[in-house]
């Protein structure tokens, strides 16, 4: 079997505030540009910068009930916040009103983290990063004493963040 993998993984800042639409089909989908820079040092020692500006849609995928991505970027999301954004390039063709060919490439995300924290533009406001993901969110499940159990918090079990000195 042949496998391969479309894969993007970009940190950086929104250039415009998110324009959120609604599809005749009653989903929602929000656009907006991301900006990723780098910086080098050319032969005569001098300082270079190039940006990339990335086309991001964000759909809502809320099979099962919880919040979509094109929610969470409707309400949390403005003009300078910082992003990880995770997701799939496609590209697209279609005809103008002209009838010209046009095309566009876009990253499909399915995953948002925001780096700024609250009410930060673009910088760290020293508060852990929100994220979001494109899956459903799972029924909300209790526990035997009717609290809310681990299966409502499955990063709480991540490995990542315990104190465990090994």
């Amino acid at each position: 079997m042949s496998r391969s993998l479309n894969k993007v993984s970009l940190i950086g800042n929104i250039g415009q505030d998110p324009e959120v639409r609604s599809t005749s089909g009653g989903g929602r989908v929000a656009n907006f540009s991301l900006a990723t820079s780098r910086q080098w040092s050319g032969q005569g020692g001098d300082k270079q910068e190039k940006t990339e500006w990335h086309r991001i849609v964000a759909w809502n995928n809320t099979k099962g009930g919880g919040t979509g991505l094109a929610d969470v970027v409707e309400k949390y999301c403005k003009k300078g916040d910082k992003l990880y954004v995770e997701g799939r390039i496609e590209y697209r063709s279609w005809q103008d009103k002209d009838g010209q060919t046009r095309y566009t490439t876009e990253i499909i995300a399915n995953e948002i983290i925001m780096l700024s924290g609250k009410g930060g533009s673009g910088g760290d406001a020293g508060t852990a990063p929100v994220r979001a993901s494109a899956t459903a969110a799972p029924a909300k499940k209790e526990g035997k004493d009717g609290k809310e159990s681990f299966d409502d918090f499955p990063e709480a079990l991540d490995g990542e963040d315990d104190d465990l000195p090994f």
